[in-house]
Parts: structure tokens; C-alpha cells; sequence
């Protein structure tokens, strides 16, 4: 899965525990009508992938989700979700996927010697 939109904050790099668990956040702003803001958790090895980007900059990120479920000490069952950024890269504002730009509708030539006799094997 994907997340695209604009930079609103990028956190800095939070060490947990004994082993050196690392995690870095990221929230990207959706360009929509109703514009969201994902927060993005990077970790371990993958909170590097953070340094080259900053505030205010087109990225698309790409992400799995995760859940998990804790039983608090009062024994209920309480579930939680994340959500994980694996890759990020920039984009250029205002793109639209991976889809090439289309040229206007002037820049083709109609067809000047079309036959109406001619018959095609379209079945439509």
C-alpha cells in the first residue's frame, strides 16, 4: 500500500529498551478534498530512509499495516494498529500515480482519408 501527500513533520529518532529498538515517525498530509494526516512509523534500520527528506516535501510512502492485540491488567483485550513505512521517495507536487501526461486533444491530426466503406471486424 501507498501513502501520498506532503511532509507536516518528521520526528526524531527514539531509542527503546535494552536491545536498542529505534523508531522514527513521519506525517504526511494527503492532497484531497478532505486532506488526512497519516502518521508513519520507520524502524529499526529503516528510520534512516528519513534523513534525506524534509518538511514541505512531496513524497510517496510506502507501508503495511500492522496490528496487535495487549491484554491490560484487568484482563481485557485491547487491539492497536500501526502503521509501518518500508520506502519513501520524492514526487514531483501535483502528480498523479505513475500515469504519463497526456497531450491536448489540438495536438493530434484528425483523419483526412477515412472511408466509410470500409468494414472492420469489431464486433461493436
Amino acid at each position: 500500500m501507498e501513502v501520498q501527500g506532503k511532509i507536516k513533520m518528521i520526528g526524531e529518532t527514539q531509542t527503546f529498551g535494552s536491545n536498542g529498538f529505534r523508531k522514527r515517525e513521519v506525517v504526511v498530509t494527503t492532497e484531497e478534498q478532505y486532506p488526512q494526516h497519516i502518521l508513519v512509523e520507520f524502524v529499526q534500520d529503516k528510520t534512516d530512509l528519513l534523513n534525506n527528506f524534509q518538511v514541505g516535501q512531496n513524497v510517496k510512502v510506502s507501508i503495511n499495516l500492522r496490528g496487535r492485540d495487549w491484554v491490560n491488567p484487568q484482563g481485557e483485550t485491547k487491539y492497536f494498529n500501526s502503521i509501518q513505512g518500508w520506502r519513501i521517495e520524492s514526487v514531483q507536487a501535483g502528480a498523479q500515480g505513475d500515469m504519463p501526461p497526456v497531450a491536448p486533444v489540438e495536438a493530434f491530426e484528425p483523419v483526412g482519408d477515412l472511408n466509410e466503406d470500409d468494414h472492420d471486424d469489431l464486433p461493436f
